[in-house]
């Protein structure tokens, strides 16, 4: 039995706060006692009353970041957690690449996240304490499409390696979780082509269902948690199976 009391006395910084991940995440901490501080894109997306405190800046706004950061170890401290679950994909196959399309992905998904975690990963590290999680996928483990963005959760993969390798003896651990579909506003876009899509999908997980925010949030603040104390430098698949191997070929090569 999980503690209702887990995260008391923990403050814990979300990026992505208002999204559909981001916001299982901060009611899943803040509901075990953490002390949630919001980041996002807009004050509208930081509505929760979940948030004790809030901050608005761009991943691909190196100012807007930069003054964020100031003002949360200035005004919330040296966190304790971090979540680094700030992403977004719009560019999901090859042919539809542009050096343009590269760049923002890129720029968005790894580099943003860097630039905003480093300083606070150091700080952590100079206090001697702390845990950090960072949302990745399944397109970092095996192609699913979205090769831009896939390329920069790889690199999130490797980025939470270093912290883990590197600052383990400071008292950090780094962990990644990599979900599958999540049926969040994400996939509205491809809803619009095609309704029928997420009961096709469906047939590739293992489960026969792709996961929910509330599953992988629990995965995320497992990770964050004491309870994971001796687990560092792992990437998590939260994914109904999707990645143990291909249930397709099982149903239609051998005839399962």
């Amino acid at each position: 039995m999980v503690s209702r009391t887990e995260f008391e006395g923990k403050t814990v910084v979300v990026t992505g706060a208002g999204g559909g991940l981001g916001s299982a995440i901060v009611t899943l901490l803040a509901e075990r006692g953490a002390r949630v501080v919001g980041c996002d894109q807009s004050d509208d997306a930081l509505a929760s009353p979940h948030l004790a405190s809030r901050h608005v800046f761009n991943l691909l706004d190196r100012f807007s970041m930069e003054a964020a950061i100031s003002a949360i170890l200035d005004k919330d401290g040296v966190p304790d957690i971090l979540i680094n679950n700030a992403g977004w994909t719009r560019a999901e196959t090859l042919p539809a690449l542009t050096p343009d399309k590269i760049e923002h992905e890129l720029d968005l998904n790894l580099t943003g996240v860097m630039i905003f975690a480093d300083p606070l990963v150091k700080a952590m590290a100079r206090r001697g304490s702390g845990s950090v999680v960072f949302i990745s996928s399944v397109n970092a483990i095996a192609h699913f499409g979205n090769p831009a963005y896939a390329a920069a959760k790889a690199g999130i993969n490797a980025y939470a390696k270093s912290i883990a390798v590197e600052l383990g003896r400071s008292g950090l651990r780094a962990n990644v979780v990599c979900p599958g579909s999540i049926r969040t506003a994400a996939w509205d876009h491809r809803l619009a082509k095609d309704p029928e899509i997420l009961g096709r999908l469906q047939r590739l997980y293992p489960l026969g269902r792709i996961v929910n925010a509330s599953e992988v949030a629990e995965a995320v603040a497992f990770l964050a948690s004491e309870r994971a104390s001796g687990v560092t430098g792992v990437v998590m698949p939260v994914d109904a199976g999707l990645t143990a191997g291909c249930l397709p070929f099982i149903d239609d090569i051998l005839g399962a």
